[in-house]
């Protein structure tokens, strides 16, 4: 059964991104107008919930409710205080060298923040000669130590960790035609490392050009990978994919605006999909699935 998208906030003109369950309604990026928005499901009303995000792109809680984002133009990932007008910085440079443009990330159960760091040009020149994943690990005292996780993808996208915290899900997302468009399966060793990857599914290239892979993704309550991807100039058009974790197609469920960006599962029972857009729009669907989240 196909999903029925309702539009239900925007567009706003612009990319709306980073979609998270704050428990209660749903907080998402605008990410042009420096700020983030919440969506009350109760009220059907979209308001201000936090202004001056330097273009803040994906967003995740931690175990104590703390809300952490990807701030693009800050060059840095951010924590958003619970006092509505405090923006604190996490450590920001690798080897000496300012961070790319942070877009996804994810906190797993050791409170360890995965984050994925493209480079796109909105903050100055690139410092770093790698788009890589990297990994802020808590040190006790506020204080963070930053590795890199991964040294064999080119741009990557989509973060996210599996329920057994045994899996690193990456969107390498390259748009060169010499590069794969994937969703990767990394194996998280025990001290933080991870091991080789499985391509779960590859995008290729028609006659129109290349295929847009995947962009943000989240889980259902049965470990399958529910992901945005998918674009009008190529392929089969802007789709919400569901994968298995061995990368078998189980559904999927075509948008009717281009470029889906980022989802997550919301509402009381967790069975509605909330998805942004490349656009600014913010869409909900009642799905046969349970969504599963880490926090809160």
């Amino acid at each position: 059964m196909s999903w029925d998208f309702e539009l239900i906030a925007g567009p706003y003109g612009g990319t709306t991104e980073g979609p998270v369950w704050d428990g209660q309604a749903l907080l998402f990026t605008h990410i042009p107008a420096n700020r983030i928005l919440r969506y009350d499901p109760k009220t059907g009303e979209t308001s201000e919930y936090f202004t001056g995000t330097n273009r803040t792109n994906g967003l995740c809680f931690d175990a104590q409710g703390n809300l952490y984002g990807c701030q693009s133009a800050g060059r840095r990932i951010v924590r958003f205080e619970k006092d509505g007008t405090t923006i604190s910085s996490l450590p920001h440079e690798f080897d000496g060298k300012a961070h790319n443009n942070p877009n996804d990330l994810a906190v797993d159960k050791q409170g360890r923040i995965w984050f994925t760091d493209p480079f796109n040009g909105s903050a100055g020149d690139q410092e770093l000669d790698h788009m890589s994943v990297l990994r802020l690990d808590p040190k006790g005292a506020g204080q963070w130590e930053l590795a890199r996780a991964t040294y064999d993808v080119s741009r990557p996208n989509g973060v996210l960790i599996s329920r057994d915290q045994k899996t690193l899900y990456v969107a390498q997302s390259d748009y060169s035609e010499d590069q794969p468009r994937q969703l990767r399966a990394y194996a998280i060793n025990d001290d933080g490392s991870l091991g080789s990857y499985k391509t779960l599914h590859t995008f290729g290239i028609d006659h129109r050009g290349v295929q847009r892979g995947v962009d943000g993704m989240t889980l259902d309550a049965d470990g399958n990978i529910v992901v945005c991807a998918g674009w009008e100039q190529s392929g089969p058009g802007p789709i919400i994919y569901v994968f298995s974790p061995t990368g078998r197609v189980l559904e999927t469920h075509p948008m009717r605006v281009d470029r889906p960006t980022n989802c997550c599962f919301g509402d009381a029972d967790m069975r509605t999909l909330y998805v942004t857009t490349g656009g600014g729009h913010l869409f909900r669907a009642r799905t046969q699935r349970t969504g599963w989240i880490m926090w809160p």
